[in-house]
């Protein structure tokens, strides 16, 4: 069996550098604080952020929460959004995805401080990440994904990385971080011809497709690193990813196990990138 690479030890490794960095705020007299904006209670969200407040609660950052009716106006969220937007204490903002249907995210988008958006939401951030400048903030699953591969000692220069999924909450984004580290990326998703023939061929397969274990284990070739970045529920109410883990554990020589994998990464991300939108917001030096 491959190593089965876990979120946990990642998140161990970056815990007494996130509570350094908030104690140093704190002798500054900056208190870093994360704000979660949620419409509604969907299941998933509520889960998320349960992990996003113990994960903050660990380094030291305060964490509140803007619970809003599923059935809140356009207005009346967009006035919402910007009191928190633009509240001196905020130093970060999630904003949980997708809102209703009657809700317009682009407008938010638009309005997001840049330096509040730690999960990429805003046009400025997302241009950053697609120019390779370092000085913005990337979608954390992204690069919760880079920082289990670096962890483990797996390098992306020159290896074929087969991103199955185009979102531009992970699959494109993270083609970029990947192209940064001289990867060669192919890009896959649901109608890609001859899906199973193209992933066989990478180096490094990442499945992100939201599709419930659609990849198996003759779509890996042996040795294969295996990074599984999906969080989906199956008929028996279990949580499982877009990798079949069982069929391809034996044959890869790294894989992300779900739960336990890259989701356990992503809350320290987000805990990381609400400390540097303290730095930016108080005019710190980004180094």
């Amino acid at each position: 069996m491959g190593t089965v690479m876990k979120g946990a030890e990642v998140a161990k490794e970056m815990k007494e550098t996130l509570i350094r960095e908030a104690n140093e705020l704190k002798e500054k007299g900056i208190d870093p604080c994360l704000a979660i904006i949620r419409v509604g209670a969907r299941s998933a969200d509520l889960s998320y952020e349960r992990g996003a407040k113990k994960r903050m609660e660990l380094a030291g950052i305060a964490c509140k929460v803007v619970e809003l009716s599923e059935d809140i106006t356009q207005e009346e969220f967009e006035e919402e959004f910007q009191k928190v937007n633009q509240d001196p204490e905020v130093h970060g903002i999630l904003l949980f995805r997708p809102l209703p249907k009657h809700l317009n995210e682009e407008k938010i988008k638009n309005i997001i401080h840049p330096f509040k958006d730690v999960d990429c939401m805003s046009p400025v951030n997302l241009a950053k990440v697609f120019s390779g400048d370092d000085s913005g903030f990337a979608p954390c699953t992204p690069e919760a994904v880079i920082k289990m591969l670096e962890h483990y000692g797996i390098s992306l220069c020159g290896k074929k990385v087969t991103v199955v999924g185009r979102s531009m909450v992970v699959g494109r984004p993270l083609s970029m971080l990947l192209l940064k580290r001289h990867a060669t990326i192919t890009i896959c998703h649901t109608r890609t011809k001859d899906l199973e023939k193209v992933c066989r061929e990478a180096d490094i397969l990442i499945a992100a497709a939201g599709k419930p274990r659609m990849i198996t284990g003759d779509m890996a070739k042996e040795n294969a690193v295996i990074v599984d970045v999906g969080i989906n529920v199956d008929e028996e109410g279990r949580m499982c990813g877009d990798v079949d883990f069982e069929s391809l554990a034996e044959k890869a020589a790294f894989i992300t196990p779900v739960p336990g994998g890259v989701g356990g990464v992503t809350t320290s991300i987000l805990a990381a990138h609400v400390l540097r939108g303290a730095k930016y917001l108080n005019g710190i030096s980004k180094e």
